[in-house]
Formats: C-alpha cells, sequence, structure tokens
C-alpha cells in the first residue's frame, strides 16, 4: 500500500485523502499545512474513516526528516512560483510529486526558466514532477490530445467547459466571483486572484502537443450576471451582479483561430456540459452531458496519476509524457 505525504489540506487536500482512504489505494503518513486553524488538528478530525491520527504540522522540513514517503501529494497553491520551494524540498528526497498546481500543468508558458530547473533538479536526485486536476489536467487539454488519436490530422480544436458552481466547493465559487458586483468583480480581475487559472496552460498544452503553432494567442475575462436574485454557498446573489466568471483563450495563426477553449463556470448556469471539436480526419465533436464534477474529478485525477508517474522515468513530466493514466484500482 502506498506511503503517502499530503501537503496542503484545505477543502481539496481533504477531499482527496478521503477518496484515497475510501478506494483503499493508499495510506496517509504525514499531512503538512500552514494555517494556524489546523495547529494541533489530526487527520480523523475530517476523515474519520481514516482510522488514524496522524497529526497535521506545519514543517515540511521535519516531516522529511522523519519519514519514508512512496509518494507526495501536493494541492497547496495554484501559482508554480509559490509552490516551488515545495517542490525542491521533495524532489532533493527524490521522491514523485504530484500537484494541482495548475501552471504546473504546462509550465513552459510562464515559468520557462524554473520548469528547467524543476526538471533538472528532479532527474539529478530520481524525483518525478506532475502537474493534473480537471482542468487544467483533463477536460480542456489531456482529453483532446487523446480523443486525436483516432485523426489523420487535426486543423482545428475547439473546447467548451460550461458548468454550474452551485454544487462546487466554497473557495472555487469565491475564485468564480460569485455574489460581486460589476465593480468589485473588476477590481477581482485587476488583482489577479479572480480568475480561472490555467486556460492559457491548456491552450499551449493542446498547441504543443498536436502540432497547432499560433503566431499570438488572448485571454478575455467577464462575469455571468445573475438575471433574478439567487443563493450559493457563500452568500446570496442580487439580480445585475455576478454569479460566474466566463472565459475564453484563443490561439490565432494569422486571422484563424486554431485552438480556443470557452471556460464558464456559473451558480444556476444552465444546461452544463463539456465539449471537445476536432476539425480534421475525421472531424470529432464529443460531449459529456451534465458536465464533469470539478471537485470529482480532480480528486480522482490526482490519485487516478500517481501509478503512471510511478512508471515514468525522472524528470518534469505532463499527462502526456507519462504512461496512459487510467482509473487505479484499489487493494
Amino acid at each position: 500500500m502506498l506511503r503517502v505525504l499530503h501537503v496542503g489540506f484545505g477543502p481539496l487536500g481533504q477531499r482527496i485523502v478521503s477518496d484515497l482512504y475510501a478506494r483503499k489505494l493508499g495510506r496517509v503518513l504525514a499531512i503538512v499545512d500552514i494555517w494556524p486553524e489546523l495547529r494541533g488538528r489530526a487527520l480523523r478530525d475530517f476523515v474519520p474513516h481514516a482510522g488514524n491520527d496522524v497529526p497535521i504540522t506545519a514543517s515540511l522540513d521535519d516531516v522529511l526528516a522523519g519519514g519514508a514517503f512512496d509518494v507526495a501529494l501536493v494541492t497547496t497553491s495554484s501559482d508554480l512560483a509559490r509552490c516551488a520551494p515545495t517542490f525542491r524540498s521533495l524532489l532533493r528526497k527524490g521522491l514523485p510529486i504530484v500537484s494541482t498546481c495548475e501552471e504546473l500543468i504546462f509550465p513552459w508558458l510562464r515559468h520557462a526558466g524554473l520548469a528547467q530547473e524543476l526538471d533538472t533538479l528532479a532527474r539529478s536526485c530520481g524525483g518525478r514532477l506532475l502537474g493534473t486536476g480537471v482542468n487544467p489536467g483533463a477536460m480542456m487539454d489531456t482529453i483532446p490530445v487523446f480523443a486525436s488519436t483516432v485523426c489523420n490530422k487535426v486543423e482545428r480544436v475547439q473546447v467548451h467547459r460550461i458548468q454550474d458552481a452551485t454544487t462546487r466547493r466554497l473557495p472555487f465559487q469565491r475564485k468564480i466571483g460569485a455574489t460581486l458586483d460589476r465593480e468589485a468583480f473588476a477590481r477581482g480581475v485587476g488583482e489577479g486572484w479572480l480568475r480561472h487559472v490555467g486556460l492559457g496552460e491548456s491552450l499551449h498544452f493542446v498547441a504543443h502537443y498536436l502540432g497547432l503553432p499560433f503566431d499570438r494567442w488572448e485571454e478575455s475575462i467577464e462575469p455571468v450576471i445573475a438575471s433574478t436574485a439567487m443563493t450559493c454557498g457563500i452568500g446570496a446573489i442580487p439580480a445585475g451582479h455576478a454569479a460566474g466568471v466566463s472565459q475564453l483563450a484563443t490561439g490565432y495563426r494569422g486571422s484563424t483561430p486554431v485552438v480556443q477553449l470557452v471556460f464558464q463556470a456559473a451558480i444556476g448556469q444552465a444546461n452544463p456540459h463539456d465539449r471537445v471539436v476536432i476539425t480534421g480526419e475525421p472531424n470529432l465533436d464529443l460531449t459529456f452531458t451534465g458536465g464533469v464534477h470539478g471537485d470529482v474529478a480532480t480528486s480522482a485525477m490526482t490519485l487516478n496519476a500517481i501509478q503512471s508517474l510511478l512508471a515514468a522515468p525522472p524528470g518534469l513530466h505532463t499527462s502526456a509524457t507519462v504512461p496512459l493514466l487510467r482509473l487505479a484500482r484499489g487493494g
């Protein structure tokens, strides 16, 4: 059974650990989180069916000095630069790392130098590093690339991810700007915290692995405005306030869009679905009716990626450079 180190024990981290035990995929030997509210708490307080009292500690160095692990799961930040110190510490110990850091899905877009550093460190120490999740990590990048295996050629890719955020975890509802008026929404966008992170990474992932280079790319973000009053997990949404976010990323060759990603997540979103459209030989149009639930799928992708990463050589990886991800079966 896998010996797991888990770093970052917020709502997503708790979900992943809960699923790890429910699926009998491993055992958590240590949990690291810096939030003072978790100090003195234990795994059993959050995941009763785990059946053990592993304490939550703030010191990664102490954990690494005293334990042996098969894999580390890191669910701390979307920002690769913020995650980098944690990755360095784990890679120096030769550990395989699966992380939900969105910028790690295709780190060469915004952090080419850091990506090279982490790859070199991983190779020299025998470690492995992989970013995964549902989006980015699956629906808008890995799945379109995998779907192309039945094509002789691909000329254009469009992906639509339309989500009803009503059942999503509260941090996600905050991140998409639910409840905010237009001015507060605009401030959040300007401050950089209000956005779906990873759309650009998915765009470049698809372009890179399908050989669809573009001359320029652009990304837009707008609020989805509630037409009637509603409520969500973080509060009331008056009519005229934001129920969520709509983002569009497009890569152009000349004036022609060759890769286009549409992301919309809002409270009460009608007709949620995921759709991949490939123009090529043959044309493909894949629709996931009802959409793929982000929290369920992010946890599943994280856990299902472990064995594929363990089977890969040392280094910095993407989901296209490790053996095919698939459902992991517990013991």
